[in-house]
């Protein structure tokens, strides 16, 4: 299962950020979500990463909704494609610049 996520930072008139995340199975998505963010955030890397968050119940839900109907799912794969939010998710604190220190990750 692959799933990918993006989020638009400050889009709404509240300067809320808004989330969108593709869950495919083979050659064709099967789930799409979009969203606005519950939250407000500060950057567009923040937003990234509530996006992932926000995206992650789904695609765990999906994964063990698959696995509980008898079929076999081998890795679930999460893509993105801003690098601040890729570092930030992979080393957590250690590459927190500025902008990010107050994120509890």
């Amino acid at each position: 299962m692959h799933g990918w996520v993006d989020a638009s930072f400050a889009v709404h008139p509240d300067y809320r950020s808004h989330t969108g995340a593709v869950l495919s199975l083979g050659k064709g998505g099967v789930i799409s979500v979009s969203r606005k963010q519950r939250l407000n955030t500060k950057s567009s890397t923040e937003a990234e990463v509530v996006g992932v968050d926000d995206a992650s119940s789904q695609i765990l839900w999906t994964n063990y909704f698959i696995k509980a109907q008898g079929y076999q799912i081998n890795e679930t794969l999460v893509y993105q494609d801003n690098q601040s939010a890729i570092l930030l998710e992979k080393n957590g604190k250690q590459s927190s610049g500025k902008r990010t220190r107050h994120m509890n990750i």
